[in-house]
């Protein structure tokens, strides 16, 4: 096949190429699939995607024009692409539904120690020959409550390294895991005693409709003063106006954020020469007690290998007319 790649970065050239093993004629564009670009689709058989390109019914109709019969996506999510649409065209679409739960969850728990142990001010006091412990004090890991949202392969994996810190663990999910209840003493809770009795809450719930902006001034207020928050699963899963005002309240104590539901234009890109135009990150950016990085918890060589792998899997069992067990439909 022929396969048009939008949306690649430096940091994924060589995994894809690898994967690919020259068997496939790649093409890959640096930029966003969108109405301005889609035409760099033509003469392809296929594009692979990311989570920033659009895949809306204009651009579908224009894909399906220029001959594209497959669509696949590098990345879990698909909320940037009409799955109905696309399906009423006859394009078929495949996702990479999991890469390495561990890459995330090992992220997260890292963001955890950091805020804790003030890590990143510390390193800045130390390039600034400044080796004072004043204002550096944590606390201890073990013995405190974290409720943890959403105990999917992530949260599990969360699940797991936080026993071995020996936390009182939370958790909230639709559908409860017995096997965390009974390896790691889990207890499953609903969201309002997960908010009050926790001392840090980590986000990995999906992004549907009735979980978007689930972190609001409410569910902020319910929270216990100076809770640390965590958010490397979706940027909607959090107002951020609201955590903004929680930190300045002294409500959250700490909030790392490796997601942005803004971060379209901003994350992955190198802005050092730019004016800032988002007034939500400055003001964090501002804020001692704050971490953020740039959607970076699943960037581990084991889940680019796996990512690009399974993309040209999907690929591969599209183009064959195989069922693809990857493969997003809508009923």
């Amino acid at each position: 096949m022929k396969i048009a790649i939008f949306n690649v970065h430096n940091w994924e050239r060589d995994y894809l190429e690898s994967a690919n093993n020259d068997k496939h004629t790649l093409k890959m564009f640096d930029t966003y699939l969108s109405l301005d670009t889609v035409d760099l689709a033509k003469g392809y058989d296929a594009i692979c995607i990311f989570t920033e390109d659009n895949a809306a019914a204009p651009i579908l109709d224009r894909l399906y024009e220029l001959g594209i019969k497959f669509v696949a996506l590098r990345s879990a999510g698909f909320n940037n692409i009409d799955v109905p649409y696309a399906q009423k065209l006859g394009i078929r679409m495949a996702r990479v539904p999991e890469y390495s739960p561990y890459a995330i969850a090992e992220f997260t728990v890292g963001v955890m120690l950091a805020l804790n142990r003030k890590l990143v001010r510390t390193h800045y006091r130390i390039m600034d020959m400044n080796f004072s412990l004043n204002g550096l004090v944590g606390f201890d890991m073990n013995g405190k409550t974290v409720g943890i949202i959403g105990t999917g392969k992530i949260g599990s994996v969360v699940t797991k390294i936080l026993h071995g810190f020996g936390c009182k663990l939370l958790a909230y999910d639709v559908v409860k895991d017995q096997s965390l209840v009974e390896k790691y003493g889990v207890t499953y809770t609903d969201l309002d005693k997960l908010y009050k009795q926790s001392d840090i809450i980590t986000l990995h719930a999906p992004l549907i409709p009735k979980t978007h902006h689930l972190i609001n001034k409410e569910s902020i207020a319910a929270m216990k003063k100076g809770v640390m928050l965590i958010n490397a699963g979706r940027g909607g899963l959090v107002n951020t106006q609201d955590v903004i005002s929680g930190l300045k309240s002294g409500q959250i104590g700490y909030f790392g954020m490796d997601v942005y539901e803004e971060e379209k234009g901003l994350y992955f890109e190198d802005h050092s020469e730019d004016i800032l135009q988002d007034d939500a990150i400055a003001r964090l950016m501002t804020l001692r007690n704050v971490l953020i990085s740039s959607h970076q918890a699943f960037l581990t060589d084991t889940a680019l290998k796996k990512i690009a792998k399974i993309t040209f899997e999907n690929l591969e069992c599209m183009e064959k007319g195989s069922p693809c067990e990857n493969e997003i439909k809508q009923a």
